[in-house]
């Protein structure tokens, strides 16, 4: 049976090659979908329409940030939304890794799952990128308060009363820390938000380093930390 509590937000950028074959696959598991579309010049929203995602435009290129912003919000006009998954556009995420996820949050002890790629060794990252991703999550633990291994994964689980409190306002690479940030400072109903992890298997093809996941895109992560 399909859930019908949870919504896919996909920030979507010049994905016309891949993002039709990701929403189908998608839709086979999660039907609630929606891709905004952050000022592509292709035909990324088309292609995303005809494959029966709910499409949200950008007239200009905000950046990520900006992206998840906006389908969170459309998300949180649903009154049956409980869940709202982020999920990137280019094939690297695994359904099985959300389905993990939404059963692990919907146990109730935690609003937030985040998806690491350093707790096990599924995803083959270069030792490099490791490490410049790894300096990025000491550097986000230290000025956030929270501990995690991987705080630059676009994959996440948020439950409902977390996304309404949610406001994004780094656009750019930072809006991953800021989203830590914010969730590590939150509080609801005076609790603060109880958060895990879980191993997700990241799937690094040719191309999804050429749309942004190369070593010097993790620099670029790093340096926006620093000086954001």
């Amino acid at each position: 049976m399909q859930p019908n509590d949870v919504w896919l937000v996909v920030p979507l950028y010049n994905e016309a090659k891949v993002i039709g074959d990701v929403v189908r696959t998608a839709r086979t598991r999660f039907p609630k979908i929606v891709c905004v579309d952050d000022g592509s010049t292709d035909q990324s929203a088309e292609r995303a329409d005809e494959a029966g995602a709910v499409v949200v435009r950008h007239p200009v290129n905000l950046g990520q940030g900006a992206a998840l912003q906006t389908g969170l919000a459309y998300a949180l006009t649903d009154p049956d939304m409980r869940y709202c998954v982020t999920y990137d556009a280019d094939g690297q995420h695994q359904l099985a890794d959300v389905e993990d996820m939404l059963e692990r949050i919907r146990e109730g002890d935690v609003r937030v799952m985040f998806g690491s790629r350093f707790l096990d060794d599924r995803t083959q990252a270069a030792g490099l990128k490791k490490l410049v991703l790894r300096m990025a999550v000491a550097y986000t633990n230290l000025t956030t308060g929270t501990r995690l291994t991987d705080a630059h994964n676009g994959l996440r689980v948020l439950e409902r009363g977390v996304v309404a409190r949610l406001d994004i306002t780094q656009n750019r690479m930072a809006h991953a820390s800021e989203i830590v940030a914010q969730i590590g400072a939150m509080r609801i109903d005076g609790e603060p938000v109880a958060y895990a992890e879980a191993p997700v298997h990241i799937l690094y093809t040719d191309y999804s380093k050429a749309k942004g996941q190369s070593l010097w895109n993790a620099v670029n992560i790093l340096a926006e930390l620093i000086w954001r």
